[in-house]
């Protein structure tokens, strides 16, 4: 019989396991809601010393989830492989997640567990490609900021030895930016270049890190050009099967999202249901829709796609919050009548 925690766990192991056939600690911290996906990017980044500064519980806590994570994983017989953990700065540093940092408590946190089904092979693809060192990641940063080596700023900055950087201090001013836009142009150029770095940015509107570009070499855009331009129609001709593709599993997906929700609140109307799966499942959205979760028809993400469609269509939630309530106040008053929508829609009194 697992605790209320082993069963969260397993819950979020499942989803994890589910979507990419291996899980990490990071997919059941995270599946807990005890970090978010800006806290995982800040610490990968190299801007903070360890994972448990951002984390909601400490450390205790987090190494009670990963030994059910390890117990769980045990019971589905799935293979134990440790990763290596490093920052995206310049010195590539080894990241932790406890601040602590015991030895052994952090190697539990470094496995990830790896479905059986997988081919040896593709296990080993796997195992190289999580140990890869990561891309150097370069922030544009929303405040103000001043530079840990010569005292001045400028638009980006890189950490190195746990502090901010110019690209100047850091010998990278002589990159150019590539925006972003054009994934075979950014491919070919990142692979020439020498030297190169992600170019991202904060979104807080949708609480991410998202990607602005890529610095490289000059020399290298101007190869990674001419080639793009030579077999411009071929690529072209890709993009759209792709996006047919797409397209198709986009909707598919949509269909069975609105039959869970009716599945889950058997009153509620069925083109209401497809207009919540639309909207929660709009790519490159953000929402609730296009969380793993989501894809895997979790009961819990799909509840709160429907929750979210009832806050702003039948409630007084949106003239709230236009008339300067604050959001939670503004969540807790109109609680009730989304409470009676959802019992309405799954037929309780």
């Amino acid at each position: 019989m697992r605790s209320k925690l082993g069963g969260r766990v397993a819950q979020a192991a499942e989803i994890a396991l589910g979507t990419r056939r291996y899980v990490t600690a990071i997919d059941v911290l995270t599946g807990l809601r005890w970090l978010h996906g800006r806290h995982v990017d800040a610490w990968r980044q190299g801007r903070v010393d360890s994972l448990e500064r951002l984390a909601a519980v400490d450390e205790a806590r987090m190494a009670e989830a990963v030994a059910h994570l390890g117990e769980w994983a045990a019971e589905r017989g799935l293979l134990p492989s440790e990763t290596a953990y490093r920052a995206a700065s310049r010195d590539g540093r080894p990241l932790r997640f406890t601040a602590a940092g015991d030895d052994e408590l952090e190697r539990r946190f470094r496995v990830h567990w790896v479905s059986p089904e997988l081919s040896e092979s593709r296990r080993r693809q796997l195992a190289e490609r999580l140990d890869r060192a990561p891309d150097l990641v370069v922030v544009a940063p929303l405040e103000p900021w001043t530079c840990a080596g010569c005292g001045g700023a400028g638009p980006y900055l890189i950490m190195e030895d746990d502090r901010p950087h110019c690209l100047t201090c850091a010998d990278m001013d002589h990159l150019h930016l590539l925006p972003a836009g054009n994934a075979a142009l950014s491919r070919r150029a990142k692979k020439e270049s020498g030297l190169s770095a992600v170019v991202v940015r904060y979104n807080r509107r949708r609480k991410r890190y998202e990607r602005l570009g890529v610095l490289v070499e000059e020399g290298a855009l101007a190869l990674a050009e001419e080639r793009c331009l030579a077999d411009e129609e071929v690529r072209l001709r890709r993009r759209e099967r792709d996006r047919e593709r797409r397209e198709g599993q986009d909707a598919e997906f949509r269909e069975r999202m609105a039959a869970e929700i009716v599945r889950l609140f058997p009153r509620c109307p069925a083109g209401r249901a497809a207009a919540i799966a639309e909207h929660a499942a709009e790519r490159g959205s953000g929402r609730v829709g296009r969380t793993a979760a989501a894809r895997a028809l979790d009961e819990g993400a799909v509840t709160l796609a429907v929750v979210a469609s009832v806050r702003h269509l039948d409630t007084e939630y949106d003239a709230l919050l236009m008339s300067g309530v604050p959001r939670m106040t503004a969540r807790d008053r109109i609680r009730p009548r989304v409470e009676e929508v959802l019992a309405a829609w799954r037929g309780r009194p």
